[in-house]
């Protein structure tokens, strides 16, 4: 009576002290959300390898309105800006807010998102709650969730049937063996004939291992953040929770090795081992999960969707509240781009500017380092999260729904034996095939064909400049050609230009964009400034002089 007692009283310590122990993780890191609130993650490892992978491998995406390319994520840095604006709690939250920065759908889902995000940026409370529900699924394990969705089923093997038929011999042996114990000496042999088949599936089984795991726990956070009244009332239909819910049981056995920590566990699960290869059950119940699965592949697809879509509104909000000044983007159907006070949101004390473009687009000059390539940068982050979280860094911005192309930056390929300009050519031409559509386009392009002849480059610019800005697109274009400046005046573009200044032998840029064709000229300047020998800029003056002037 004693040990019993003694057990008992063992039992109790342990439980209050796991009791206090999960109060204390609890409470240190509902502080670590309430102190990080409105900041971007510091010191966090971006794997964009698995961060992309539903993005990647997602087949829906191809029916949104648009999606950011290969070629416009280089151009424009958005995994770093993803950097910046990802502060999710859990790993499927980043990896779903990933896939929506990089895929525009509709305003309507953009605005139900909104309404998501400021929810809980006003309630403080809820957000705490669904923060520390979230971060139960925050282990880089998964990541692996996404699996499940994407990937293709593994086949059934044609020898499926003879291992029901092994299952069931096994166990009836066991129920003969208690009128004869003869029968016993029957289930060594199927039991080495099993381990074969076992072990032969278990690389499948540990292929899954992770993601299955995983879509128990998702399960479970998906149950906790639909209880809470408000998110419920915000989602009309939470019915794949009962769906997804009819596989736990199987998902539970399968991921049950995961869970095993300690050498007693082990002990316990050899003899669950033992009792899976002689009666062939985790063979059997992998490739009915592996039905399962299939079956109801929407529904796990639409729980991932639903704690992404929760996790990417509060890390939304956490950007809404951070020191930054921000706007709610204000969408048009008319030809036009006017914005306040925008800036580039990963450059520190960034200066603002204006831009104000109705029934226009933008020709902008200015020399190397003057902010040409960061301000249509700008311009294109902007108009992207306008339409993927509906946020602007800006005092104001209004433009229409636009889809988002760019040619800024280009490298020769040696391996395709593809020259620079060939390259430009090619990329440029994705532009122009775009612009022959009835959507609304931003073609954002920085030194249109510098990799050939100036006439060339001039002639060709102005022909394509002109074509792309037709309909209700929007061109922005950096350039150091003066040239395209009056040929292009005529062809609907507004002149900016940024500038420099000498001051006391030094260089110096504002930043601010200014309205009208650049009318000063530094380059041989510059080269004096940095002691270039006398006899070069001499020459250079009387060159510029006797050809250009």
């Amino acid at each position: 009576m004693n040990w019993i007692l003694g057990f008992l009283f063992v039992l109790i310590i342990v439980f209050l002290y796991s009791n206090y122990a999960n109060k204390k993780k609890l409470a240190k890191l509902k502080k670590r959300f309430i102190e990080n609130w409105g900041n971007p993650k510091s010191n966090d490892y971006f794997n964009f390898y698995v961060i992309g992978a539903y993005f990647e491998n997602n087949e829906h995406k191809n029916k949104a309105f648009h999606v950011l390319s290969e070629k416009i994520k280089i151009d424009l840095d958005i995994d770093e800006l993803f950097k910046f604006i990802d502060r999710t709690s859990s790993k499927i939250g980043q990896q779903y807010l990933y896939f929506k920065l990089r895929t525009i759908g509709s305003i309507e889902r953009l605005l139900k998102f909104d309404l998501l995000s400021n929810l809980f940026l006003n309630n403080d409370t809820l957000r705490l709650k669904s923060q520390l529900s979230l971060s139960k699924i925050n282990s880089n394990n998964s990541y692996d969730l996404e699996k499940l969705i994407t990937d293709k089923p593994i086949e059934k093997p044609a020898y499926l049937k003879f291992i029901y038929a092994s299952s069931f011999t096994s166990v009836l042996l066991v129920v003969l063996t208690f009128f004869n114990p003869v029968f016993s000496l029957f289930l060594l042999p199927i039991f080495i004939i099993n381990t074969i088949f076992h072990y032969k599936n278990k690389e499948n089984v540990t292929y899954y291992t992770n993601a299955v795991y995983q879509l128990s726990r998702a399960l479970k956070v998906s149950k906790e953040l639909s209880s809470f009244d408000e998110i419920k009332q915000h989602f009309s239909d939470l019915s794949f929770i009962k769906k997804v819910s009819t596989i736990q049981t199987k998902t539970e056995f399968i991921g049950f090795e995961k869970q095993l920590s300690n050498e007693y566990a082990l002990f316990f699960w050899l003899i669950i081992e033992l009792i899976k290869i002689q009666f062939m059950v985790e063979y059997i119940l992998f490739f009915s999960f592996i039905d399962s699965i299939t079956k109801e592949k929407n529904s796990i697809e639409k729980m991932f969707c639903f704690i992404g879509e929760i996790d990417s509104a509060i890390s939304t909000a956490s950007l809404k509240a951070g020191e930054n000044k921000i706007c709610m983007p204000n969408f048009t159907k008319e030809k036009q781009l006017i914005s306040t006070e925008i800036y580039h949101p990963l450059i520190e004390n960034c200066i603002t500017n204006n831009i104000n473009l109705i029934d226009n687009s933008l020709l902008l000059t200015g020399s190397n380092m003057s902010g040409k390539t960061t301000f249509i940068r700008t311009i294109a982050i902007n108009s992207i999260l306008a339409q993927t979280l509906n946020v602007c860094f800006a005092k104001e911005y209004t433009a229409p729904f636009l889809k988002v192309y760019s040619s800024i930056r280009i490298t020769d390929d040696l391996l395709d034996n593809t020259s620079y300009y060939l390259e430009e050519v090619l990329t440029i031409k994705e532009l122009v095939d775009a612009a022959k559509n009835d959507e609304n386009c931003l073609f954002v392009l920085d030194e249109i064909f510098k990799g050939t002849n100036t006439i060339e480059r001039i002639s060709g610019g102005k022909a394509i400049l002109s074509y792309l800005n037709k309909k209700n697109h929007l061109v922005l274009v950096s350039t150091h050609d003066i040239e395209l400046t009056d040929l292009l005046v005529k062809e609907n573009y507004e002149l900016y230009h940024f500038s420099e200044q000498i001051e006391s032998e030094k260089l110096f840029f504002d930043h601010k964009l200014k309205s009208g064709k650049l009318k000063t000229r530094n380059a041989i300047k510059i080269l004096e400034l940095y002691k270039y020998p006398p006899e070069i800029i001499i020459d250079a003056r009387k060159t510029e002089e006797n050809n250009f002037s």
